[in-house]
């Protein structure tokens, strides 16, 4: 990963979201021209899968770095994981705003939003609640709300929302998410060696003027993610919890 995101983590990705308030048409060949006009633009992306309820376009997961898109009844989403840089990572997500309002006919006002989520991964092996809590809630007054005597922390996933307009067309959205656990509170065994995933969302609400439009809400969502996730996320989330994790291995 050349990234300097990628560099602060085990895993880094961008994924976009385009949801519509239609279902997108699924004949054989509308989606079949719209997967080969992807694949002709970023030739990696040649294994066409077929998962519940969602039709995919995928590069070999065998490497570090991969992207992938996935077409649902009400929505388009696109990922790249571990891109070589920023630009790199945004070149599909591009891609698909560019082109899919023309196979799938998509009209203007049957955008609902677009959002861009940049996803941070740490590998951790300790209790990924007890890591959460100790890297962000022990020293700080909500932390009196679970002294609870005998209790033990089951549950930490903060999420925080925030909109970043008047309008509240254009929200923001801080998660941690750790891995499930049963309902006894231990780790079972398939979620054992998966991540802690920190995530910061940009999302703006629909409709707009015209599909061309979309390339430049694009622009104003990456601008914003990237202020977000460089100047909050990465000093006030990401960086706290890498250095718990740390400190437990230590």
């Amino acid at each position: 990963m050349a990234t300097s995101y990628g560099a602060l983590c085990t895993d880094f990705y961008v994924n976009q979201k385009l949801s519509l308030k239609m279902d997108l048409p699924s004949e054989r060949e509308t989606v079949l021209h719209l997967f080969d006009a992807i694949r002709k633009a970023q030739p990696s992306m040649d294994r066409f899968r077929r998962y519940e309820g969602e039709l995919a376009l995928e590069s070999s997961r065998r490497s570090a770095e991969y992207r992938w898109l996935a077409l649902r009844r009400t929505s388009i989403r696109t990922g790249h994981v571990n891109p070589v840089d920023m630009n790199d990572a945004y070149e599909i997500h591009r891609l698909v705003l560019e082109l899919a309002p023309y196979h799938l006919t998509i009209s203007a006002l049957d955008i609902d939003y677009v959002e861009l989520m940049l996803g941070f991964d740490l590998e951790c092996k300790s209790n990924h609640d007890e890591v959460v809590y100790d890297a962000l809630i022990a020293d700080s007054p909500m932390a009196d709300l679970l002294r609870v005597p005998g209790a033990k922390i089951t549950e930490v996933q903060p999420l925080f929302g925030l909109s970043l307009d008047q309008e509240k067309e254009l929200q923001a959205h801080f998660e941690v998410r750790t891995r499930t656990r049963n309902r006894r509170g231990r780790t079972t065994g398939r979620h054992r060696q998966e991540p802690i995933s920190v995530m910061v969302t940009v999302r703006k609400f629909g409709p707009v003027n015209r599909v061309e439009d979309l390339l430049s809400v694009f622009d104003t969502l990456t601008s914003h993610a990237e202020t977000l996730a460089t100047e909050r996320l990465v000093p006030s989330l990401l960086n706290p919890i890498a250095r718990q994790i740390t400190s437990n291995n230590a």
